[in-house]
C-alpha cells in the first residue's frame, strides 16, 4: 500500500474539514492542484501499483519508463496539457472478462494518461465527498472494505433484522445517467474546469474489437465506465442519494431497518416491513433512473434461507454446543468453485513448458488475493479444503511436467511445495475480527 505524502494529506484534510464544517459549501479553484508535480507523480504510482492493461494507445509503463526523461519528463507533458486546458481523454479500449456465474462483464480500458489523470482528480475531490457520505456505504472508500461489511451484517443479524432484502440494481454501471450525475456533483464543485474533465471522461466513446479485428466505436450517452479509476467514487456520489434518503427519513429508527451498501451491491436487514421498504427503495431508484432487477432482488429470512452478498453465503443457524442463534457467513459455493477453475487452468497440461517458478508465481498471486478477500467469518473449513486442492493440483503438475510416477505427496511432499518452491501455504483459520458498532464504524 502506497503511503501518501504529508503535503497531499494536509490537502485533503482542508478539504474534508471544510466540507464536513460547511454541508453547503460549493468548492472552486481546485483545478490547479490537479496538474501539481507531487500530485501527478503521486497518481502515478497509485496508477502503476494497481497494474492494469494498456489502453486503446498501447502505451506501458515500461515504455513510459524506457525512454529519456521516463516518468518524469511524462507527467511533466500531462501537466502542460492540463494547464494549457489542452488535456483531452482517448476513447476507452472495452474488453469482457468471465463472471464465475459463466457470463461475462465488460471493462472500460482507459490509456495510462487518463487514468493518471482521473486519478490526480480523485485524490482531490474525493475529499469533500467523503464528508457527505453515509456510514452504510463501504464500497470504494478510504479505510472501508468488504469486510467491515460484513461485520456490520454479522450485526444486524444477531441485533434481529433477519428479514432481508438482497438487492441488484440493474446494469447500474452501464445506466447511471450523465446529466444527474453531474448536478450531483456541482452541488459540491463549481470548478468548471473540474467539471468539464468529468464530462469528459463520462463521453469518451468505447471501442470495441472484433473477432475479425476491426475496432467499432460506440458513442456514450449514458453510464461510467467499470474499469476507469473516477468510476467508483462517481458511483457512489450518485447512489449517496438512497443512502442520504434512508438517514433524512430515519428509515432505521422507525422501522428497524439498516441499509448495507458496497457500491451497487445493497442488502438491507429488517425485522419487518419488508415490503413497505422495498416499495421505498424502488421510488428513490425510479428518481435516479435506475431499476431494480426483479429476478435477482428478493426477501428472505435468513433463519429459513441463505442469502449471498459479496460473495460471501450468509444465514443464520443454532449452535449444537450452546444452543444460541449464530451468523453463518463464508464463502459462497460459486466463488469457490471458481477459485478452484483458476487454479486447474494455471496447473493445467497446457502450461507445462512454463518454468516452475513462473506458474507458482501466477499461483500465488491468484491465491493470495483470493484468501485476502474471503479468509473470513467460519472460512476455516473452506480454506483446509482448498488448501489441498492447491497441493494436490501442484503436486499433479509437477508429475506430469517431470513424467514421475507415484502418488503426488510421495514424489513432491509438502514441505518441498512450500520450502523449495516457495508456495503460498493457505491459512486455515480465520483472523479475528473487531465487531462494527451500530453505525458501521468499528
Amino acid at each position: 500500500m502506497l503511503e501518501t505524502p504529508e503535503k497531499i494529506r494536509e490537502l485533503q484534510r482542508k478539504l474534508y474539514q471544510k466540507a464536513k464544517q460547511e454541508k453547503e459549501y460549493r468548492f472552486y479553484l481546485l483545478y490547479d492542484k490537479v496538474y501539481r508535480a507531487d500530485i501527478l507523480s503521486h497518481a502515478y504510482k497509485l496508477v502503476r501499483a494497481n497494474k492494469g492493461a494498456p489502453g486503446i494507445d498501447g502505451i506501458t509503463f515500461e515504455g513510459i519508463e524506457g525512454v529519456e526523461g521516463g516518468e518524469q519528463r511524462y507527467l511533466e507533458k500531462i501537466a502542460e496539457e492540463l494547464r494549457n486546458k489542452e488535456y483531452k481523454p482517448m476513447p476507452v479500449r472495452r474488453v469482457y472478462i468471465p463472471k464465475p456465474d459463466g457470463s461475462k462483464r465488460p471493462l472500460g480500458i482507459p490509456t495510462i494518461k487518463d487514468r493518471v489523470v482521473q486519478m490526480a482528480v480523485k485524490i482531490v475531490i474525493e475529499p469533500i465527498f467523503e464528508a457527505d457520505f453515509q456510514g452504510s456505504s463501504y464500497g470504494f472508500r478510504p479505510k472501508r472494505d468488504a469486510h467491515q461489511a460484513m461485520d456490520d451484517v454479522s450485526l444486524q443479524l444477531r441485533s434481529g433484522k433477519t428479514q432481508v432484502i438482497d438487492a441488484d440494481i440493474s446494469k447500474y454501471f452501464d445506466t447511471i445517467p450523465h446529466e444527474k450525475l453531474l448536478s450531483l456533483v456541482a452541488k459540491r464543485i463549481v470548478d468548471k474546469n473540474i467539471l468539464k474533465l468529468i464530462k469528459m471522461w463520462l463521453k469518451a466513446p468505447v471501442v470495441e474489437e472484433g473477432e475479425d479485428g476491426k475496432k467499432r466505436y460506440k458513442g456514450n450517452d449514458k453510464g461510467t465506465p467499470q474499469g476507469g479509476v473516477i468510476s467508483p467514487l462517481l458511483a457512489n456520489i450518485y447512489l449517496n442519494v438512497l443512502d442520504t434518503m434512508w438517514k433524512l427519513k430515519k428509515v432505521q429508527e422507525r422501522l428497524g431497518a439498516r441499509l448495507i451498501r458496497y457500491a451497487d451491491d445493497f442488502v438491507v436487514l429488517c425485522e419487518s416491513n419488508t415490503e413497505r421498504i422495498l416499495r421505498g427503495i424502488k421510488a428513490v431508484l425510479n428518481s435516479l433512473e435506475l431499476e431494480l432487477n426483479e429476478e435477482k432482488t428478493k426477501i428472505a429470512e435468513v433463519r429459513q434461507q441463505d442469502i449471498t452478498f459479496l460473495g460471501f453465503t450468509i444465514g443464520l443457524k443454532r449452535s449444537v454446543r450452546t444452543g444460541k442463534e449464530f451468523p453463518l457467513i463464508r464463502p459462497s459455493k460459486k466463488v469457490l468453485k471458481h477459485i478452484k477453475v483458476e487454479i486447474k487452468s494455471l496447473t493445467d497440461r497446457t502450461n507445462l513448458a512454463l518454468p516452475t517458478e513462473v506458474v507458482i508465481r501466477k499461483l500465488n498471486e491468484v491465491v493470495r488475493g483470493w484468501v485476502g478477500y474471503f479468509r473470513y467469518g467460519s472460512c476455516s473449513r473452506d480454506m483446509a479444503k482448498l488448501k489441498r486442492y492447491l497441493e494436490e493440483r501442484v503436486q499433479t503438475y509437477l508429475r506430469h511436467k517431470h513424467r514421475k510416477k507415484g502418488r503426488g505427496f510421495m514424489v513432491y511432499p509438502y514441505h518441498y511445495l512450500y520450502e523449495n518452491l516457495g508456495l503460498y501455504k493457505i491459512p486455515t483459520t480465520a483472523p479475528y475480527k473487531t465487531p462494527v458498532k451500530a453505525d458501521g464504524r468499528r
